[in-house]
């Protein structure tokens, strides 16, 4: 049948495993060839769609798979932008990305009014349409800055919320000049478009996270999982076009729902990622590509004018917009660069109102002409625009997003630690392995790639049987971590005590934080404290981790953390507490602290240098904190800092917190950190700390390894 299809070969072509292989060919081509001359792919993916396309040599016609899937992928990147944005440095710039909304919305439209009204002499109606299409930008450099890793710069996190807030202000233009062409426009319009928009936004960022939280409780099958998330944004976005309002707003919504629920180092998240980047996003850059056609350029000056005057009032509007944004924050001049970059492209709000403006008809002329609220020179102009301003964005933002990567080194609140670190997975247990892995990758700083250890040790004459049983489990955590895109390195041990053998590994391989899972219905056993206080905190420069999963990590809202009088002293205090930070930061769970209040003075010193959300309440004595732990709700987690006989931060009642854990919190995530009492070889910044010792040089040695 392919051989017939070929033989017969005409454009543009029909047969669809032809059209499929054409399309992946582009897709793998543009990166492989582009990026050897620094010309960001995204670019190279729309002339590829302008040159196969119906305007092109007509290789492939933009029917209904095309758009289909291209518009997926726009949905897409909207919906990733709203997954990746950092909730708790969104809610800490959400004044600024007010204000740069405000600024990229006003400046572009005031430029493209006076341009349409005084220039063009278009009607006030058609000009006020026309200045919209400018006010908006489509996000379309994000994969690339995503890519670099500087999702959560502050740049970044201003730009994307002020998109949802220019893109509304825009559509709702949009909504408001149709219903006036059409006569409609009163407080009925009004009425019905606020309400319809607030039960839209109410139903997307209440109602979706509840179903999402049960559904992931309840569904552990990894397909299924990744269908929910496509249904999610599909749902939101009929959702939004039910409100009147375009459907990208409300994939941007679904993603600020279920931000909690994926998080960002998850197996989850990388599925999410690698199928959007892969497939859905490139075929809408093509698609983009495939509406441009070159040809009218030549055919009419009148749209060679229009075409000028649509370039200066967006890209000049967004670079002013970008500028005030900078300035108004005293912002660097790369994190402005990038503002305008990832702000310059015009594509998927421009053309939604462009085509809805062109194919609205005021009247007729005597020649039967239509008389349009946009004229064809504005939709030519349109695509002219899309072309320059997506080409604009993907090389400012490349450029300036590895300036801000290369100069970007926060220590520990970015990841970037300077410490080793290296966390061994004590697995014995097949329904733990998978919960482990998750917690070692939430723990982990992102710089360190190759840093986890899964460890088995077989005690039992070697026989056959727990040979292929340790190499099971070892197979099925190397598995757990590549749905992550997280390299594990297995190690498979023979020995006669399994203490022995975890406390030879940690020598072995220097190992920093040993993590420990209970089983569900064990909880602390008497044999399991018997081998925690005797055997494994014996290793007294490594952080012991016992970790109980009762559900989902990615299900937890919050997160309560003790800790106990004088542990700013201990030697792993920082240690424990970049654990504790880095759960907070990769997973989005708020979090409670409740300690002393001379250790909350240096919590809240260092978390106004990160982007978590965090509350602080003073712990009188450790027994407040016991009544606090016992009343936890579903789902909540509770995260104890404890300590050995001899420490300094050491109580006895700890000694009563197994008891406590299986008596109340059996249905509840748990996790107990024990600091290491010794200083580790490989930490030389933290024992500079422990050198000095005093409260007041803790603290600024924290402050600064977070700056």
């Amino acid at each position: 049948m392919i051989l017939l299809s070929i033989h017969n070969l005409s454009f543009p072509i029909e047969d669809p495993v032809l059209k499929f292989l054409l399309v992946l060919i582009i897709i793998l081509a543009a990166p492989l060839l582009l990026n050897k001359i620094k010309v960001p792919h995204l670019l190279g993916l729309i002339i590829a769609g302008a040159v196969i396309g119906p305007n092109g040599f007509n290789v492939l016609a933009r029917d209904s798979s095309i758009v289909v899937t291209g518009t997926t992928g726009l949905l897409y990147i909207m919906f990733l932008a709203g997954l990746e944005i950092d909730m708790g440095d969104f809610k800490k710039n959400k004044w600024k990305s007010l204000t740069f909304g405000i600024y990229t919305f006003t400046v572009p439209f005031v430029l493209g009014y006076l341009g349409g009204y005084y220039l063009l002499h278009f009607s006030i109606l058609t000009s006020i349409l026309f200045a919209s299409l400018f006010s908006s930008h489509t996000l379309i450099a994000y994969p690339l800055v995503s890519k670099l890793g500087i999702a959560k710069n502050k740049a970044v996190n201003i730009t994307v919320g002020g998109t949802m807030i220019t893109d509304i202000l825009a559509l709702l233009v949009l909504a408001v000049i149709v219903g006036m062409s059409q006569g409609d426009v009163g407080t009925e319009f009004w009425l019905k478009l606020s309400v319809s928009f607030i039960v839209f936004a109410l139903i997307v960022l209440i109602v979706f996270p509840i179903i999402g939280r049960w559904f992931f409780k309840k569904v552990d099958d990894k397909i299924s999982q990744y269908i929910f998330v496509l249904v999610m944004i599909y749902l939101a976005a009929m959702l939004a076009e039910l409100a009147g309002v375009e459907a990208i707003i409300g994939a941007f919504f679904a993603g600020l729902a279920l931000n909690r629920l994926i998080p960002h180092t998850s197996s989850l998240m990388n599925r999410v990622e690698f199928v959007g980047n892969a497939i859905f996003i490139p075929f809408f850059l093509i698609s983009v590509g495939m509406l441009i056609d070159f040809k009218v350029f030549f055919k009419s000056w009148e749209t060679l004018e229009v075409a000028g005057i649509m370039l200066v009032a967006s890209i000049g509007g967004k670079y002013i917009s970008a500028v005030m944004t900078q300035k108004t924050f005293r912002l660097s001049k790369e994190e402005g660069k990038l503002i305008f970059g990832l702000s310059s492209a015009s594509a998927a709000a421009t053309l939604a109102s462009v085509m809805v403006g062109y194919n609205i008809i005021l009247s007729e002329t005597e020649t039967g002409e239509p008389v349009r609220l946009l004229n064809e020179h504005v939709l030519n102009g349109s695509i002219l625009l899309i072309l320059i301003s997506c080409t604009i964005s993907s090389f400012i933002s490349m450029a300036s997003a590895q300036k801000i990567a290369e100069n970007d080194n926060e220590d520990t609140v970015s990841g970037n630690s300077h410490e080793e670190e290296n966390i061994l997975l004590a697995i014995n247990h097949e329904e733990t392995v998978e919960r482990m892995v998750n917690l070692g990758i939430l723990i982990k700083a992102h710089s360190n790639t190759e840093n986890l250890f899964a460890l088995n040790v077989i005690n039992e004459d070697k026989n056959e049987s727990s040979v292929k049983n340790a190499e099971k489990l070892l197979h099925q955590a190397t598995d757990a971590a590549a749905a992550a895109d997280v390299k594990i390195q297995a190690l498979k041990r023979y020995d006669n005590d399994v203490i022995n053998g975890v406390k030879n590994v940690i020598k072995e391989q220097n190992i920093t934080d040993l993590i420990i899972g209970l089983e569900d219905e064990k909880g602390f056993s008497p044999s399991f404290v018997y081998n925690l206080y005797s055997g494994y905190l014996q290793n007294d420069d490594v952080n012991v981790l016992v970790y109980h999963a009762a559900q989902p990590l990615s299900t937890i809202k919050k997160y309560a953390v003790m800790i106990p009088e004088n542990a700013h002293k201990e030697a792993g205090f920082f240690h424990a507490l970049l654990r504790v930070w880095n759960i907070a930061r990769n997973s989005g769970a708020s979090v409670v602290f409740y300690a002393p209040e001379n250790i909350l003075d240096i919590l809240q010193k260092i978390v106004k240098k990160a982007n978590i959300e965090a509350e602080f309440i003073i712990m009188s004595t450790w027994q407040d904190g016991e009544k606090t732990a016992a009343k936890l709700k579903e789902d909540e987690a509770l995260i104890v800092l404890m300590a050995k006989r001899g420490m300094k931060s050491y109580i006895p009642r700890m000694r009563l917190i197994p008891e406590l854990l299986n008596k109340y919190l059996n249905d509840n995530n748990y996790l107990l950190i024990f600091p290491f009492s010794e200083f580790n070889e490989n930490s030389p910044e933290i024992r500079s700390v422990g050198n000095h010792g005093d409260f007041v040089e803790i603290g600024n040695v924290i402050q600064k390894i977070f700056k």
